[in-house]
């Protein structure tokens, strides 16, 4: 072996422990978990190929070391990491190999790899009594007083023996964004704030991040004999632990299907994988364990959604109600299989929070095709402090050189009416599907009909002849007379969409429904008081002020889209019908958008909701349904398939 390799298994092993002693001890991470990955299988592979391993490795370790402020605390039976495989090929490979030795069928689970800090609770008699860390797979910290903080944690359980449950701690999307609005100094990621609150020598920090545990394994009973991971969560379920969706199949194929389904953008929690296992616990036996990893179970990785580059610069963008948006041109990095060169700053408060400057190094986070967002600043970046500038806060408008207001945690534009990307957005807005509806109004027609034909209100739509049109590049004829129609079209709109076109500030679509079912027409609306719209359920004092304050600053804009015959009046709701006063959500993937999908159900009396609670009367589920299913089927709500929901909608004679 040469000097050289034995130099940079050397050089791998002390880079990634510092790396490690960053992110597990003292929960301060100064690498993304895809670089550590990288470089983690750079030295698995070096290691292999010369025969060279340091006792010290990375490679020879379980988990981290114990932190002088917990008491250690000895698992009952000990804790293993999983191997991981990064290809579908590699699952198949490894799931045949455990075929081959078998001559009976073997049943695989699939369970969802959570992106949290592993935890390990012990209860004997029915109570729970330790909760410790994983730590180096043998002993953890006691982190009892951190674990009974939480919500879910069940502190007594029917069961009387001695039983070793091992779950994730995580802290929710929702919750870490919730936390993160009013926090002094922002986590990085739900991952970091899971660990830094369970490893938090005060619990009342640990209860201020809202987390949660999700079970999905025993790893010790005594007095109970359990046969398979089936049971298992079975089990745990019937106990009050909180777990999550099990995949059960003896053919690997339909186990990679089922991993092609996942989407993780729709989930509240991270995960960076999924857990294939064997589900019977004798051929698990029978299989055994490496030294680090159990051979009867796997990780299938994902691409990793988060990294680090450095911002170069900051430019400001004005969207339809005038808040400036900063967005950072980073390095340009490859992540969940994309390049990435820009990234959302959120807004200028944020910058200051999160301690940003140009050409630091920052927390990049991806999902899905959403812009990027910056977590925060590395806290060992290593950056010439010479090189590093403050991100200046505008004063004047980037876009009409108005001047700007600071309001709350933004900044704001104030000259709606002549400010380019604010007239932009708000037709775009106004002409959309769920608004007015009206088809052929792209980006590109909006910032013609400005420039050319000076409109700058929606009223001033309904005033365009075909003379006007015929002015814009790429109208002829018969593109003309679909743009009149679709605007004559569009002022038979009803109320709720009527509501929502007009883009009043903190009102979706949602609030716009629950606004005309309670006022019936836009009149009534326009004179409602702040004291009256709190009585409605939902909206709160932003959202009520928000409403009387557009309507006091546009009520001649209202005439005048009156005038040209827009006062649409709330339908009342059908009765009789299978959906009368239903409430309503619908999740998964279904083969109609869910904006017509609604629109019907709301026709037909039903209240369609965007989340599933106890108020829920029914479901309806597409494929892939995830998280709002689970908790449908854990309240008891009524399931429909989509396929149930188009036979009562035929019967109605709403489709063909």
């Amino acid at each position: 072996m040469s000097d050289i390799a034995k130099k940079k298994i050397t050089e791998l092993v002390e880079k990634l422990n510092k790396y490690a002693h960053a992110y597990y001890v003292m929960d301060a991470p100064v690498v993304s978990d895809k670089e550590f990955d990288t470089l983690y299988d750079e030295l698995v592979s070096l290691e292999k190929e010369h025969g060279f391993v340091l006792q010290e490795s990375p490679t020879q370790r379980v988990g981290g070391e114990i932190l002088k402020g917990f008491s250690p605390h000895k698992h009952l039976s000990r804790l293993y990491s999983l191997d991981k495989c990064n290809s579908f090929e590699e699952l198949k490979e490894w799931a045949e190999k455990i075929k081959s030795k078998f001559e009976k069928e073997i049943f695989f689970t699939l369970e969802h790899k959570l992106d949290g800090i592993n935890l390990c609770l012990t209860y004997v008699d029915g109570h729970l009594v330790t909760a410790a860390t994983r730590g180096n797979g043998e002993t953890g910290e006691n982190v009892t007083s951190q674990i009974r903080t939480i919500p879910s944690v069940p502190i007594k359980i029917p069961f009387k023996g001695t039983v070793e449950v091992q779950g994730e701690g995580i802290m929710t999307l929702s919750a870490f964004r919730s936390y993160n609005e009013t926090a002094k100094e922002p986590l990085k990621n739900p991952r970091n704030g899971a660990a830094g609150a369970i490893r938090n020598l005060d619990p009342l920090v640990t209860k201020s991040r809202n987390l949660d545990i999700i079970f999905y394994n025993i790893n010790h009973i005594e007095g109970f004999e359990i046969f398979s991971q089936e049971e298992s969560i079975k089990f745990l379920k019937d106990n009050l632990f909180k777990t999550y969706s099990l995949f059960r199949s003896s053919n690997i194929d339909e186990i990679v299907a089922e991993i092609e389904k996942v989407k993780r953008d729709e989930l509240d929690f991270e995960i960076d994988g999924m857990v294939v296992k064997v589900d019977e616990n004798s051929i698990r036996e029978e299989l055994g364990h490496t030294d680090k990893f159990p051979r009867w179970a796997t990780a299938f990785k994902f691409e990793a959604q988060e990294t680090t580059s450095v911002i170069l610069d900051v430019e400001w963008n004005v969207g339809r109600t005038g808040k400036l948006t900063p967005l950072a041109h980073i390095e340009p990095v490859e992540l969940s299989g994309a390049t990435v060169k820009r990234a959302t700053l959120n807004n200028y408060d944020d910058i200051l929070r999160k301690k940003i400057l140009l050409g630091s190094r920052v927390f990049i986070r991806r999902s899905n095709d959403v812009i990027p967002e910056i977590l925060g600043a590395v806290e060992d970046d290593r950056s010439d402090e010479k090189t590093l500038k403050t991100i200046e806060k505008p004063m004047l408008c980037v876009a009409c050189n108005a001047e700007l207001v600071h309001k709350g945690v933004h900044l704001f534009c104030l000259n709606s009416e002549f400010c380019p990307p604010q007239i932009y957005g708000k037709l775009i807005h106004f002409a959309s599907k769920e608004c007015m509806d009206i088809e052929g109004i792209s980006e590109k027609t909006v910032i013609q009909l400005f420039k050319k034909l000076k409109v700058n209100s929606f009223d001033k739509l309904y005033d365009l002849t075909v003379l006007d049109i015929s002015i814009l590049e790429g109208f002829k004829d018969k593109k003309i007379n679909k743009f009149v129609e679709a605007i004559e079209k569009s002022k038979s709109v009803q109320l709720p969409q009527y509501i929502n076109a007009l883009g009043i500030d903190n009102v979706g679509r949602k609030t716009a429904r629950d606004l005309a079912e309670y006022y019936s027409s836009i009149d009534a609306l326009k004179n409602a008081t702040t004291v009256e719209l709190l009585s409605i359920p939902n909206i709160g004092e932003i959202v009520a002020v928000s409403i009387v304050e557009f309507f006091q600053k546009n009520a001649e804009l209202i005439e005048r889209l009156k005038k040209h015959g827009i006062n649409p009046e709330m339908k009342k709701r059908r009765e009789g019908t299978p959906f009368s006063d239903l409430r309503v959500v619908l999740t998964g993937s279904l083969s109609q958008s869910r904006t017509l999908i609604a629109k019907q159900i709301e026709e037909l009396g039903g209240i369609v909701q965007s989340a599933v609670t106890k108020d829920t009367d029914v479901v309806i589920v597409g494929e892939n349904a995830g998280s709002k299913l689970e908790k449908a089927r854990k309240l008891g709500k009524r399931v429909v398939s989509e396929d149930e929901l188009e036979n009562m909608l035929k019967t109605l004679g709403k489709t063909d």
